[in-house]
C-alpha cells in the first residue's frame, strides 16, 4: 500500500496512493457503521459483508455483500476482493478465515485469535496458561445440579459459544435457581462481588506496539445485563487505574493479534482486578472516544490494522455514554422522542445507527456527553436518558 519517496536532500518518505486500501469488513452494524467513517477519512474504501440488505454499515460504505457470516463463499468473495479484512462482529466461520489467511490474505485480528475468543471456555484457558487473573472456572458440558452444588453458588452459567449483550449468562446466587440453567455447552464461573465493573481498550499495531485508552466505568441496566451508561474516566483510584490499564495490555499481548481490543474487567470489593471477558473488535466500552478522546477507537482500529503508527489515546474530556436501547412499548419503523430537547443540553451528542426496525431492548444508538466536570456529565447523560427515546411506532 505505500513506498518509499525520496525528497530532495531528504530522507525517504511514506507514499500511498488513494485509495490508500479496499478495508473489508464482516459485519454491517453500529460498529462497522463507525468504522466506514473514520475509513472514508483516512482515505480507504470498504466493502461489508452482512446478510441484512441495507445494513446499517452499508448504508454509508456504498458497496455490501448480502450474504451470511458463516458462507465460505461469501467470506471468500469479501476477502479476496479487499487488501485487508477485518470484523465488527464475533460469530464468524473462522475455518475459512483461516484457510484465507494462511492464502497470504491479511485479517487482523487474526481469526485465530479470533477462535480462541469465540469460545469462552478456550478463551478462560489461555487467559490462565498466561497467568491473566480471572474468576474460578469449569468446564459444565451439560448442566448438573450436583455439579454445580459441589462448585459453589453464586456461580454464573455461561455459555461457550454465541453470547453478549446479557444472552447466554445466567447468574445463580442459590440451587433454587438451577431451573434458569442454559440448555447449551457452557461453563460456570465464579460469581464476582464486584465494586465496580471497568473496561479498558487496548491497540495492538503490526509492529507489536500498544496503546493503551484510560479505564473507564460501566454501569449496566438491571435486568438486562446491558451496558446502560458509561463513565470515563472510571472514577478509581489513579492507582488502580493503572493496574487495570497494564492488565489489559498484558492480556492483549497474552492474546495476539492487530487491532483494538475491549477488555472488560472486575474490580472486586477486596481491591483485586480480574479479567471477564475479551472482545478482539471495536468495543460499546470506547464509543466516547469519538467526542472525548484525541484518536477515537475506530480509526485507531483501522491504523493497526493497516500498519499506521498508532494515534495518541489521550482523553481530552471526561465524558459520560449511554446507549439507546429500543423502548418496550412498539416495534417497527423507529421514532425518536425528545431528540429536541436532547440536542439542547451542551455537550450533548447523539448517535442513530440507521436500523429500520426497532425492537424492546435493541441497540439503536448512543448519547456522548462530554462536560470539564465528569459529575456534571453523568448528570446531563441521566437527564438525556429520561427525554430521549427510540421505539417502534407499533404498539408490542
Amino acid at each position: 500500500m505505500s513506498r518509499p519517496a525520496a525528497e530532495p536532500g531528504g530522507a525517504p518518505r511514506s507514499e500511498f496512493r488513494y485509495p490508500l486500501a479496499e478495508v473489508g469488513i464482516i459485519g454491517g452494524g453500529q460498529l462497522g457503521r463507525m468504522m466506514v467513517s473514520r475509513a472514508q477519512k483516512l482515505g480507504c474504501l470498504c466493502v461489508v459483508l452482512d446478510p441484512t440488505p441495507n445494513s446499517p454499515a452499508g448504508q454509508v460504505s456504498g458497496h455490501q455483500i448480502v450474504g451470511d457470516f458463516h458462507d465460505p463463499a461469501k467470506l471468500r468473495e469479501l476477502v479476496e476482493s479487499c487488501d485487508v479484512t477485518t470484523f465488527d462482529i464475533e460469530d464468524i466461520d473462522t475455518t475459512t478465515l483461516i484457510e484465507l489467511e494462511a492464502e497470504g490474505h491479511v485479517i487482523h485480528p487474526s481469526p485465530r485469535v479470533l477462535a480462541t475468543v469465540q469460545d469462552k471456555l478456550v478463551q478462560k484457558r489461555c487467559l490462565a496458561e498466561h497467568g491473566i487473573a480471572t474468576a474460578e472456572f469449569r468446564d459444565m458440558p451439560r448442566p448438573d445440579a450436583g455439579a454445580f452444588e459441589a462448585f459453589g453458588y453464586p456461580l454464573v452459567h455461561k455459555a461457550r459459544r454465541g453470547g453478549y449483550d446479557g444472552r447466554g449468562v445466567v447468574v445463580m446466587r442459590t440451587g433454587a435457581e438451577f431451573d434458569s440453567r442454559l440448555e447449551t455447552p457452557a461453563l460456570v464461573e465464579r460469581f464476582v462481588e464486584a465494586d465496580k465493573e471497568l473496561a479498558v481498550l487496548v491497540a495492538r499495531g503490526t509492529d507489536g506496539q500498544t496503546r493503551c485508552y484510560p479505564a473507564v466505568e460501566m454501569v449496566f441496566r438491571e435486568g438486562v445485563n446491558a451496558l446502560e451508561m458509561l463513565l470515563a474516566p472510571a472514577m478509581i483510584d489513579p492507582a488502580c487505574a493503572i493496574d487495570a490499564e497494564a492488565l489489559a495490555v498484558r492480556t492483549v499481548e497474552a492474546l495476539g493479534g492487530v487491532g483494538i481490543f475491549g477488555v472488560e474487567l472486575f474490580l472486586a470489593r477486596d481491591g483485586s482486578l480480574l479479567v471477564n471477558e475479551v472482545a478482539p473488535r471495536t468495543h460499546n466500552s470506547g464509543h466516547h472516544t469519538i467526542e472525548a478522546n484525541v484518536t477515537d477507537q475506530f480509526e485507531q482500529h483501522l491504523r493497526a490494522v493497516l500498519g499506521l503508527p498508532l494515534g495518541d489515546t489521550a482523553q481530552l474530556v471526561p465524558a459520560a455514554m449511554i446507549n439507546l436501547l429500543g423502548g418496550a412499548s412498539g416495534t417497527g419503523r423507529p421514532v425518536l422522542r425528545g431528540l429536541a430537547e436532547a440536542l439542547a443540553i451542551p455537550g450533548v451528542s447523539v448517535h442513530v445507527y440507521g436500523k429500520g426496525r426497532s425492537s424492546p431492548n435493541r441497540k439503536m444508538g448512543h448519547v456522548t456527553v462530554v462536560d470539564p466536570n465528569l459529575t456534571e456529565a453523568r448528570r446531563k447523560a441521566e437527564q438525556v436518558r429520561d427525554l430521549l427515546e427510540i421505539s417502534g411506532e407499533q404498539p408490542v
